[in-house]
């Protein structure tokens, strides 16, 4: 068992470069499965996610080959439909793009129910509406989802009944290679969503209106091998931005697109942070004294969910009282049990935090609960004065590429260190 040790209190200076985005990523690795040829994929983040998806694809038979450590090749000719292992398949929730993807080219899918972090209840319904709608049969039998098109998958309207990332980008990737138009209503409009979009279109799709509210995507007969560089991820480039101003340091955080960012961006003005632009990057300075906002989490460009956890790390340093309300999932404040062991004060009404800022945090033994809620332990840690351990980092390791090594560059005193388990965190509290 690993964990993150972290002895707090040293404000962060320095630049910082993000990796490429994890949701953007996943997508476009699963899509690569409705290829016949090569393709090569640049500014992959090299993180569990990452590292699980290449697996499924390569125990189905396709050739994976890491060129460097950001840049893979991949080979799915050869990939046999129904053959990704359950073990792999249940680590992560992205594998649902794996259900789009053998639709989109073998006409049928089998694959088991997808896993990830547990923050609520995150159903498939709209992806199996969307499939559905394509002229499948979609039956859900001991955690295995069968999907068959007999007679093809053939163009449609869907209209999604809630904004839905996930769902959006598995009906572009199922629909790809369509018989016909399909046309997508109500459709997510993140940067990953436009990004997958961009990819499929690199190899021969026509899909147009990537970015609003519809999409649409008419049908090709195949796709072709491409190069493609994947986004920068926004949620790290956030999570950095909010470390800056936690630490009171000053961080330059390269390899971002700075539009991605406007909605974080304009919360941390709000609460007296600097934030400042360029081409490619943004350079955040601590504010003397944070101030109190309120938050809710909205879908793209709204404030993002992911990144709920962290910035209310931020409002727990803030003078006053704010509001935290998540509105996009039921049970995302698992994490502010944890905060409290650091003294935080925070009390959750369904789906609001009222979050009472106070002068600093204490040190404490923690665990992250999910991705960003282990992102906003290591946040905190950095702004306590004194040692934070956090635990089941594992979380954290899905979707943050080399986050100690990119902390300590900056001034961080954080390490990551083996812990035996006779000793973990479960039986300490």
């Amino acid at each position: 068992m690993d964990k993150i040790v972290i002895n707090g209190g040293n404000p962060l200076y320095g630049d910082i470069e993000v990796s490429g985005a994890k949701n953007a990523a996943v997508a476009v690795i699963y899509a690569c499965l409705l290829v016949k040829e090569k393709i090569v994929l640049e500014n992959i983040p090299p993180i569990l996610d990452v590292s699980v998806s290449l697996e499924v694809l390569r125990s189905m038979g396709a050739k994976v080959k890491m060129l460097k450590k950001d840049v893979v090749e991949i080979d799915a000719t050869d990939a046999v439909q129904g053959s990704s292992p359950a073990e792999l398949v249940r680590r992560m929730r992205a594998s649902y793009y794996l259900i789009g993807a053998e639709l989109g080219r073998y006409k049928c899918a089998s694959v088991d129910y997808p896993g990830g972090c547990d923050f609520g209840v995150r159903p498939i319904d709209q992806h199996i509406k969307a499939f559905t709608a394509l002229g499948s049969e979609v039956e859900v039998d001991n955690g295995r989802i069968e999907v068959k098109a007999e007679n093809g998958v053939n163009g449609a309207n869907v209209f999604f009944d809630v904004v839905t990332v996930g769902g959006t980008m598995n009906l572009m990737i199922a629909a790809a290679c369509a018989n016909g138009t399909t046309i997508i209503e109500n459709a997510a409009r993140e940067p990953h969503v436009v990004d997958l979009a961009n990819f499929l279109n690199t190899c021969g799709a026509n899909i147009k209106g990537a970015g609003t509210d519809t999409i649409k995507i008419k049908g090709v007969e195949e796709l072709h091998g491409c190069t493609y560089a994947i986004i920068p991820d926004m949620i790290e480039a956030g999570t950095y931005m909010i470390a800056a101003a936690a630490t009171g340091g000053k961080l330059k955080i390269t390899n971002v697109i700075p539009k991605h960012l406007e909605s974080i961006t304009a919360k941390l003005k709000e609460m007296g942070v600097a934030v400042s632009e360029g081409d490619d990057y943004v350079l955040v300075s601590a504010a003397p004294e944070l101030k109190r906002i309120n938050i809710k989490t909205l879908p793209y460009p709204g404030f993002p969910t992911d990144m709920q956890p962290q910035m209310c790390v931020l409002l727990c340093l803030a003078k006053g009282v704010s509001l935290l309300n998540e509105g996009v999932w039921d049970n995302r404040f698992r994490y502010v049990e944890e905060l409290k062991r650091m003294s935080a004060n925070i009390k959750v009404d369904g789906k609001t935090a009222i979050v009472e800022g106070i002068p600093k945090l204490s040190p404490a033994k923690v665990r992250a609960v999910d991705l960003r809620a282990g992102a906003a332990m290591v946040i905190a840690g950095l702004a306590t004065n004194g040692k934070t351990e956090i635990e089941d980092i594992h979380f954290i390791e899905r979707g943050y590429d080399n986050i100690v090594g990119k902390l300590a560059a900056v001034g961080a005193c954080i390490k990551k260190v083996y812990i035996p388990e006779e000793i973990s965190y479960e039986k300490a509290n």
